[in-house]
């Protein structure tokens, strides 16, 4: 295969493994900057509850695509395809390495090999799915999809209506599963692409989860939900760590009970994203503190 002159390196893997603070080792190693595909860190309003890098962290390396949007700013996937390349292409100006880190598995993909382009509900569906969804709730919703792709909702985020309902727009548009539709052929990209996977054995990434939500609530998580309520029917807002204390500021469940709900489905959502990097063979998978392994990886494959 023939190489390119500039590389883009993708650290990926599941929420609290250690990601942040490999890409920065790494961005140091290589004197570069990082780019960020992790889609609850775009909002600028929303810091503790999404483990944005520190400010010192910040400091360390130059990030780009964190914070750069308000809560109520239209986003999708399309756009951010559109707005990374744009940004790779001025950084490579400057650096033949560029380090891209997060878990969202649909952005990193649409950033390596472009978006499927899946065909647009009409505007009748559209009204008539948002309404059953807003009269029988998330369950249902789920229950749909299960029914109608039961692969997509193996590996979808099922508490995020705005991905349920798009997989249901494709599958009732075409007649088709949306996971039959989301194998267009890779577009090529004009740099090399490496990828890697953080992660660690169960037991100690879940630790790693239950102590990162405590400090969530210490470093005052409470308080940022607070300060997003009005907004939180938002799909911006429908999104671990702020739904759950939604759930309490509505006098619906404990602050303790909110806090433990956070945690399971956290680790539900890390356990998604593991499977979902993995249908991937194109990743190589290393443990955190293996940063040496991974320096020796990426010079060798260059």
């Amino acid at each position: 295969m023939e190489r390119k002159e500039n590389t883009l390196i993708v650290i990926a893997g599941p929420t609290a493994v250690g990601k942040t603070e490999t890409a920065i080792q790494l961005a140091k190693h290589f004197n570069t900057e990082i780019l960020s595909f992790d889609s609850r860190q775009f909002y600028g309003d929303l810091k503790i509850g999404t483990a944005v890098p520190s400010v010192n962290e910040l400091k360390e390396v130059n990030h780009h695509l964190i914070g750069q949007l308000k809560l109520e700013d239209y986003y999708n996937v399309s756009i951010f395809e559109r707005d990374a390349l744009n940004l790779l292409d001025k950084l490579f100006v400057e650096h033949k390495i560029i380090i891209a880190v997060g878990g969202s598995g649909l952005y990193i993909n649409a950033l390596c090999h472009g978006i499927d382009d899946l065909p647009d509900a009409s505007t009748e569906l559209r009204i008539q799915l948002n309404r059953n969804f807003e009269t029988r709730g998330l369950n249902w919703l789920q229950e749909k999809v299960k029914e109608l792709d039961p692969e997509y909702f193996s590996i979808v985020d099922t508490k995020n209506p705005k991905r349920l309902l798009r997989a249901l727009e494709v599958c009732l548009t075409t007649g088709k599963t949306f996971t039959e539709q989301r194998t267009a052929i890779k577009r090529e990209r004009d740099f090399n692409i490496i990828k890697i996977a953080l992660n660690l054995p169960r037991i100690e990434l879940f630790e790693r989860i239950n102590r990162r939500v405590d400090l969530m609530m210490k470093e005052g998580l409470l308080d940022e939900v607070k300060s997003v309520y009005p907004y939180k029917d938002l799909n911006s807002l429908k999104t671990v760590g702020y739904k759950e204390i939604f759930d309490f500021l509505d006098n619906k469940i404990s602050l303790d009970d909110a806090v433990e709900k956070i945690k399971t489905n956290t680790r539900r959502y890390a356990k998604r994203q593991i499977m979902w990097f993995k249908k991937d063979i194109e990743y190589r998978w290393f443990q955190p503190n293996e940063l040496q392994e991974m320096i020796n990886f990426i010079k060798e494959t260059i």
